[in-house]
């Protein structure tokens, strides 16, 4: 006879319950390799549209093999952009762009639009020695309150100057989520900051999955792992 405080057994999950795991089980597996799959296809024909015209029709494969290939206007452009970024760092090719500057300089709505899109790319495409240095913690939007940040420099000149701290004041990129692209420069003296030890790319892991994806090597619920000399 059972009674109230008796556990209930547990039930078999249905064949309706067991069907829909597989199949949201094959929609994780499928969905990221068929968007990344899909980008991919989708970038290559807009690089092709927007280069191929611009080739004359007896340089196009096209009309030898009788087949329009796809990614054909991605070689050129990956060819041109390295025969443009060679010449642009000899003499001559440096020369030419200061000269092409100033000009647009002397244009008043090209010159902003220039400027822009400059600083955009330098942005984006800067090299290693320009990204951000550490992950970190810092409390935001108020005290009690942590959130993960990322720290691009130091800062100096006026926002250093003009700051009542008594040490360095570092600039911190503060990303939304799970978009990281976008966010807030924000600036914090060095001693309200605490850098991690996880990577770059697990703090970027870490904010786009809004905190589903940690990374182990760091998890503080799992146990520190013992260190060689410790070991044996």
């Amino acid at each position: 006879m059972n009674t109230p405080f008796d556990e209930e057994p547990q039930r078999r999950p249905g064949l309706f319950s067991r069907f829909r795991a597989s199949f949201l089980t094959g929609i994780v597996v499928i969905a990221p390799v068929w968007l990344t799959i899909w980008l991919i296809w989708s970038v290559v024909g807009w690089i092709d549209s927007a280069v191929l015209p611009l080739i004359p029709h007896q340089f196009r494969p096209e009309q030898y093999v009788g087949i329009n290939l796809r990614g054909v206007g991605v070689v050129f452009f990956l060819i041109f952009t390295v025969l443009v970024g060679w010449v642009a760092k000899g003499i001559l090719g440096r020369s030419l762009i200061h000269f092409g500057e100033r000009v647009v300089n002397r244009m008043p709505v090209v010159r902003s639009i220039y400027s822009g899109i400059k600083q955009i790319s330098e942005t984006v495409f800067a090299q290693t020695e320009r990204s951000f240095e550490k992950a970190c913690l810092i409390q935001y939007p108020r005290r009690g309150i942590w959130a993960i940040g990322f720290v691009s420099t130091t800062a100096k000149g006026e926002v250093s100057q003009k700051t009542e701290t008594g040490g360095d004041l570092l600039s911190v990129f503060v990303p939304t989520t799970p978009n990281p692209t976008s966010g807030f420069l924000l600036f914090f003296p060095a001693e309200d900051v605490i850098l991690l030890d996880m990577s770059i790319e697990d703090a970027a892991k870490l904010v786009i999955s809004a905190g589903l994806v940690y990374p182990n090597g760091a998890d503080p619920t799992q146990p520190p792992e013992e260190s060689p000399e410790h070991s044996g």
